[in-house]
C-alpha cells in the first residue's frame, strides 16, 4: 500500500479527509475559480489560441494534479511564462506547415507531460538545477517585459506582430496611425482599474472598515469586475461596430477528450520547446510548492511533483488544452483562501467546468483589450529589477548570466534566451572551477587552526609549504593545480615538504589523480616530499583502490596540525607514531 501511495498521494491525504477540510477547500475553490476564469481566457490569448482553450486547460489538469501531486496548495493551470513559450513554439510549428496552432499546442502539452513523467520515474529532478536562480530570475523578468510589450497592441487596437522586443517595437511604430480611441479608452481604463485594485484597493477597503478577508476577496475579484463592466460597455455602446476587437463567440460545453493525429515532423519540431517548457514549468512550480509547504511545515517530493505535473499536462493535451504548470499568483490565493488539500483543485475544476457549460455566451462581447490589461497587470509582478541590482552587487559572473538571458530573450526570443542563460552559467561554472581558489596557509599562533597567510598573521616554516585547495579536483582544474604547485615550489629554495590540504575536496576524478601523480613525481625529482592532509573518507576510499598511496613520497595526515608538528620536528608526532599508518579524515 505504501508503494502505491508513493505514486498516488491522494491515497494519503484522502484517508484523513473530513467535513472541516471539505469546507476550507470549497471556499478556496470558489475564490480561485473567480480569479482563474479571466486569467485562463487571457493566457490562452497570450499563447495565440482561442480563449476557450484556456478554460479547457484549467479543468482536467487540476484533477490530474490532485491525484498525483504532493503539494497541498499548488494550483496548476495556464501561466504567463509558459503561455509565452507556447506561443513561440506553436507559431514556429505552424509557420513550417507542420500543423495548425491548436493541434501543435495539444501535442506540445502531451510531449511535455510525457517528458515530465519519464523524468519523475527516473528521478531526474536534479536536471532543473542547471537553471540557476539568476538565469530563471532574468528569464522571467525578460518574459514579463516581452509579454507586456506584446499586449500593447491590444490596448491600442492596432495590428502589430512580433516575437521579440525589436520586432514588437517596429510593428507598433509602423501601425501607430491606426489606433482605435474606443479600444484605448477600454484598455487603459481596465489597466488603471486593475493596477489600483492590485496595489491600493485592499488598503482603501480596510480603511473603510471592511475586514481583512473581505477586502482581500474584493481585491482578488477585481478582474471579474473589469470583465463584467467592459463587457456591458461593449454591449451597450455596440463597441464591436466601432472597431473594438471582441473575444467573440466561445463554444458552449466541455471539451471532448481525444488525441489529434500526430506526425513525426511535428514531434521533432516541438521536442526541444517541450523539454524547455517542462524544465521551466517544473522549476517555477516546485519553487512555489516548496515555499508554501514550508509555511505549514509540510514537504513535497520533487520527483513525484514531476509525475504530478506530467499527468496534468497529459490531461491538458487530451482535453484540447495546452501546457500548464503551478502558478505563483493563484497558488498564493489558494493558500491564503484556506485550501487544505489538492481537493480544492478538484472543486476549482468543477467551477471552471460549470462556467464553460453555462457562462461562455456572456463573454462574447468581452473586449480583448480587457484581457490584455489583465495580462499586463499580472506580469508586472514578474519583472524584478531589484533582483538584477542585487545579483550585480553580489556576483558579476551570475550577473553576466542573468544579463545574457535577459538580452537574448528580449532580442531573439524565449527559447534562445533560456538556452543562452544555461550556456553562460555552465561556461562560467567551468571557468571558475578550472581556476580554483588556492591559499598558502600558516598556523594561527596559540591554536591548531591554519589560515590564509594573506589574510591573517600566522606562523610559517620555510621548509614546509602548506597549500589549501578550495575545490574538488577534476579534469578542468587538474593542470592548473600542477602548474600552481610547481611554480610555488620553484620560488622556495629551502623547501623540503609540500602539504596539500583537502578539506574542500569532495571528489578527485581520473584526470586529477594523474595530476597528483605527476606533482608527486616532479617534487620527488626536486628533492621535495609530497603530503596530503584532511582527506575526506569517500575520497580516501577511492585513492586506496589505486597505487597512488604506495607511490606517494610522503604521508596522508588526519589534520594539518599533525602534519606540521611531525614535519617541522623532523619526525612523526606522538599521535602519528602511535598510529603508524595512513590516517583518514572522517
Amino acid at each position: 500500500m505504501n508503494a502505491i501511495a508513493r505514486y498516488l498521494p491522494i491515497l494519503d491525504w484522502g484517508r484523513r479527509y473530513d467535513r472541516l477540510t471539505l469546507t476550507s477547500d470549497m471556499v478556496a475553490a470558489i475564490v480561485v475559480t473567480i480569479m482563474l476564469i479571466p486569467q485562463s481566457l487571457a493566457y490562452a490569448m497570450l499563447a495565440g489560441l482561442p480563449p476557450e482553450v484556456g478554460l479547457y486547460a484549467s479543468i482536467l489538469p487540476l484533477i490530474a494534479y490532485a491525484v498525483f501531486g504532493t503539494s497541498r496548495t499548488l494550483a496548476v493551470g495556464p501561466v504567463a511564462v509558459v503561455s509565452l513559450m507556447t506561443a513561440s513554439a506553436i507559431g514556429e510549428a505552424a509557420a513550417q506547415g507542420h500543423a495548425d496552432a491548436l493541434t501543435a499546442a495539444v501535442v506540445l502539452a502531451l510531449l511535455s507531460g510525457a517528458m515530465l513523467i519519464v523524468m519523475g520515474l527516473l528521478r531526474l529532478g536534479f536536471l532543473a538545477n542547471f537553471l540557476s536562480h539568476p538565469v530563471i530570475s532574468g528569464f522571467i523578468t525578460a518574459a514579463g517585459l516581452l509579454i507586456a510589450a506584446g499586449q500593447v497592441r491590444h490596448l491600442l487596437g492596432i495590428a502589430a506582430e512580433g516575437g521579440t522586443l525589436p520586432e514588437i517595437a517596429v510593428g507598433l511604430a509602423a501601425n501607430i496611425d491606426t489606433i482605435n480611441p474606443y479600444t484605448v479608452a477600454i484598455g487603459l481604463g481596465a489597466l488603471g482599474f486593475l493596477y489600483l485594485a492590485r496595489t491600493k484597493l485592499k488598503g482603501w477597503l480596510s480603511a473603510l472598515g471592511l475586514s481583512r478577508k473581505a477586502a482581500d476577496l474584493a481585491t482578488k475579484t477585481a478582474p471579474i469586475a473589469a470583465v463584467a463592466v467592459t463587457t456591458l460597455l461593449a454591449f451597450g455602446f455596440d463597441l464591436g461596430a466601432r472597431g473594438v476587437a471582441l473575444v467573440g463567440e466561445i463554444p458552449l460545453g466541455l471539451p471532448v477528450p481525444g488525441v489529434p493525429a500526430i506526425s513525426l515532423d511535428l514531434v521533432t519540431a516541438l521536442a526541444a520547446p517541450a523539454f524547455l517548457i517542462s524544465i521551466v514549468g517544473f522549476v517555477e512550480s516546485v519553487s512555489v510548492a516548496q515555499t508554501l509547504a514550508a509555511k505549514r511545515r509540510q514537504r513535497i517530493e520533487p520527483d513525484q511533483e514531476l509525475i504530478g505535473l506530467g499527468a496534468a499536462n497529459i490531461a491538458a493535451g487530451v482535453s484540447s488544452g495546452y501546457p500548464v504548470t503551478g502558478g505563483f499568483a493563484r497558488s498564493v490565493v489558494n493558500y491564503d483562501a484556506g485550501a487544505q488539500t489538492p481537493a480544492a483543485g478538484i472543486f476549482t475544476a468543477v467551477g471552471i467546468g460549470l462556467a464553460t457549460l453555462f457562462l461562455t455566451p456572456l463573454l462574447a462581447m468581452l473586449p480583448q483589450a480587457t484581457l490584455a490589461a489583465t495580462i499586463i497587470v499580472a506580469v508586472l509582478s514578474l519583472v524584478d529589477f531589484r533582483a538584477i541590482r542585487h545579483v550585480f552587487a553580489y556576483s558579476k559572473a551570475d550577473f553576466a548570466a542573468m544579463l545574457a538571458t535577459i538580452g537574448v530573450t528580449l532580442g531573439l526570443g524565449v527559447e534562445p534566451g533560456i538556452l543562452a542563460g544555461v550556456a553562460v552559467s555552465l561556461l562560467l561554472h567551468l571557468y571558475r572551477t578550472s581556476k580554483p581558489h588556492m591559499a598558502i596557509v600558516g598556523q594561527v599562533p596559540g591554536t591548531e587552526h591554519f589560515r590564509n597567510i594573506e589574510r591573517h598573521s600566522v606562523i610559517t616554516h620555510p621548509e614546509i609549504l602548506n597549500v589549501r585547495v578550495d575545490e574538488s579536483l577534476y579534469f578542468a582544474n587538474s593542470r592548473f593545480l600542477e602548474d600552481r604547485i610547481t611554480a610555488l615550489a620553484a620560488e622556495r629554495p629551502a623547501l623540503r615538504h609540500v602539504v596539500l590540504l583537502c578539506p574542500a575536496v569532495n571528489d578527485i576524478d581520473a584526470s586529477a589523480l594523474e595530476s597528483l601523480e605527476e606533482i608527486n613525481q616532479r617534487l620527488h625529482d626536486a628533492g621535495i616530499t609530497f603530503h596530503l592532509s584532511e582527506v575526506k573518507g569517500p575520497v580516501m576510499d577511492r585513492l586506496k583502490r589505486t597505487d597512488f598511496l604506495d607511490k606517494l613520497t610522503g604521508k596522508v595526515f588526519l589534520s594539518q596540525y599533525e602534519a606540521v608538528a611531525a614535519l617541522h620536528s623532523g619526525g612523526p608526532s606522538p599521535l602519528q607514531a602511535a598510529r603508524n599508518h595512513v590516517e583518514v579524515a572522517p
